[in-house]
């Protein structure tokens, strides 16, 4: 297994082995042993999981304010998808700053979000299947976002904006600035 430090702080991109022949593949997709050995030690409790069925799906950009933040353990099982975290703790090196990541069923890569980023992601292919893993229970009250199109931050989706299909809510978050965010880098 491999883990990859990215350019935002604290966001790390993991490989874990693959072995494939003409029937297919198998990996250990989470060990909780390799990844404590690797350093990365969360108590996940649950799974969640998101089918997209056509390209140009936006999710995001979302988060859980303190304190149900949620680290997040991201893969793709089918499909692929660019995935867009923003930091948005304040004192990180790194806040205010994005950065975007290709995941597919065939790199097989797992993207660490820590607590304090909002995550988003557009699908590239239909029907994806989106998995990942928190370490904290959803609290709709807790709930937050940043709007995709924020000019501040211009984010380079992979596609026109106006060819994106998002849910009436992910349409109204407001812009980083005026989002209401209570992270603190350091602390959970």
């Amino acid at each position: 297994m491999k883990v990859l430090d990215t350019k935002l702080q604290d966001v790390k991109i993991i490989e874990t082995d693959v072995f494939g022949d003409h029937r297919g593949f198998f990996t250990e997709s989470y060990t909780r042993n390799k990844f404590e050995q690797a350093g990365i030690k969360f108590d996940f409790n649950q799974d969640n999981h998101s089918l997209s069925a056509e390209p140009g799906v936006l999710r995001g950009l979302h988060f859980q304010r303190a304190p149900y933040a949620q680290t997040k353990l991201i893969r793709v099982a089918t499909g692929a998808v660019y995935d867009v975290l923003v930091d948005c703790r304040k004192g990180s090196p790194t806040y205010g700053q994005w950065e975007g990541y290709i995941l597919s069923e065939y790199n097989h890569r797992q993207l660490l979000v820590p607590k304090g980023f909002a995550h988003g992601f557009v699908t590239l292919t239909p029907n994806v299947n989106f998995l990942y893993k928190v370490d904290g229970y959803y609290n709709p009250e807790a709930d937050g976002g940043i709007a995709y199109d924020d000019p501040d931050l211009a984010i380079d989706w992979p596609m026109p904006i106006d060819h994106l299909i998002l849910s009436d809510k992910d349409k109204k978050h407001p812009n980083f600035k005026d989002a209401d965010l209570n992270f603190v880098y350091g602390k959970d």
